[in-house]
């Protein structure tokens, strides 16, 4: 018995040792893609942060930084702009409350927009930098449009109340005006469905006219990218202006919220044109090309504040980034405190009260190339 055990113990070496060698493959270690970045308070000159301003978008005009508040913030932080220094996170000026043109007066939508409407996002006109735009969001608190203008606009493909384009215009004096207004429209079989708060919250528009729209979830609860032209006689019509889908290679979820809060614009060396969305419940930075070619990238950030010398470098537990605007080569995001959560990043004594003041940071972040690769 034994010797039969020994023998066929030899029989099955020896085809080991004869038969070809299996291929081993060995899987690449998954490149990890997480940046960090380390937010500034953004202060006035005397040194105070900006009390409750619920920052929501952000763009650059003349090496400066541009955000505005929602419908949320403290009542004297609306219907402004509201200009900040990148290079010191410096509130350096905040305009007047905005005037408004004949012609929004005299549209459906002035009632609303004259009080406390829900701002969000921003996007600098590229071929006139005194031109601003911005969307509405949640109208549930305003008063019904007239019968007139409720039958006119009823036809929106989203909410009860339109989502409005408006235009705004920085005079040369540093006034601002609400020059212009148009209701979107989305076709049905967009199926954006009805949620007046998890609307429009990204907007940044191309050279050639083409605005990017960054809806926060459809129907099915995903996000989405629409796209608008924007050409020379866009503002002479007071009707709908519909959106096109360009279906870009955006992520598919089966579950959970998770919402673009933001969009800015990138254009490599070579020419390309991606979008940069902030998916703000996910904490990642989406790299979105333009031409459908290449896949999104989806970069995890992590965010932490500088405390000064009484906190030091500590990590934020919610961070909320809302608005986000390319500078050369520095991805500038700016974040929308969320009152629900922000008192969670309160870790330091001496930060406490900026939190309670629901005062934003100023995050930068160095593009990389192979992002866009």
């Amino acid at each position: 018995m034994l010797r039969n055990s020994m023998f066929t113990a030899c029989v099955v070496l020896a085809i080991s040792a004869c038969s070809e060698p299996k291929d081993v493959v060995i899987a690449p270690q998954k490149t990890d893609l997480t940046e960090v970045s380390v937010g500034q308070w953004i202060k006035d000159s005397s040194g105070k942060v900006m009390f409750d301003p619920q920052t929501s978008g952000l763009v650059e005009v003349g090496g400066q930084l541009i955000t505005i508040a929602d419908a949320s913030a403290d009542v004297t932080q609306q219907l402004k702009l509201h200009t900040i220094d990148p290079a010191s996170a410096t509130l350096t000026h905040s305009s007047a409350t905005f005037s408004f043109s004949n012609a929004v007066r005299r549209s459906c939508f002035y009632t609303y927009l004259s009080s406390q409407p829900d701002l969000e996002a921003l996007a600098v006109d590229p071929r006139d930098p005194k031109i601003i735009y911005t969307v509405t969001e949640d109208a549930t608190r305003t008063g019904a449009l007239s019968p007139r203008c409720e039958s006119k606009y009823e036809a929106t493909g989203s909410t009860d109340y339109p989502t409005l384009l408006v235009k705004l215009t920085q005079k040369d004096n540093g006034s601002v005006e609400m020059s212009d207004v148009r209701p979107l429209q989305f076709p049905i079989d967009f199926e954006v469905g009805n949620f007046p708060n998890d609307g429009i919250e990204g907007l940044t528009m191309d050279s050639d006219g083409t605005l990017y729209i960054g809806l926060e979830k459809d129907k099915a609860g995903q996000p989405r990218i629409f796209t608008l032209n924007i050409g020379d006689d866009f503002w002479s019509s007071s009707d709908f202006a519909s959106v096109s889908d360009p279906q870009l290679r955006l992520p598919v979820f089966t579950s959970g919220n998770h919402p673009i809060n933001g969009l800015a614009l990138h254009i490599t060396q070579s020419g390309d044109v991606f979008l940069l969305a902030a998916a703000r419940n996910d904490n990642e930075l989406w790299v979105i090309d333009s031409t459908k070619q290449k896949a999104t990238k989806r970069i995890p950030i992590t965010f932490k504040v500088n405390g000064g010398e009484a906190c030091g470098e500590y990590l934020m537990d919610n961070a909320s980034m809302e608005g986000l605007v390319v500078v050369d080569s520095t991805l500038w995001i700016i974040n929308d405190p969320w009152e629900k959560n922000y008192m969670k990043n309160a870790t330091c004594e001496a930060d406490t009260p900026r939190y309670e003041d629901l005062a934003p940071l100023l995050f930068p972040l160095t593009l990389k190339a192979s992002w866009f690769e």
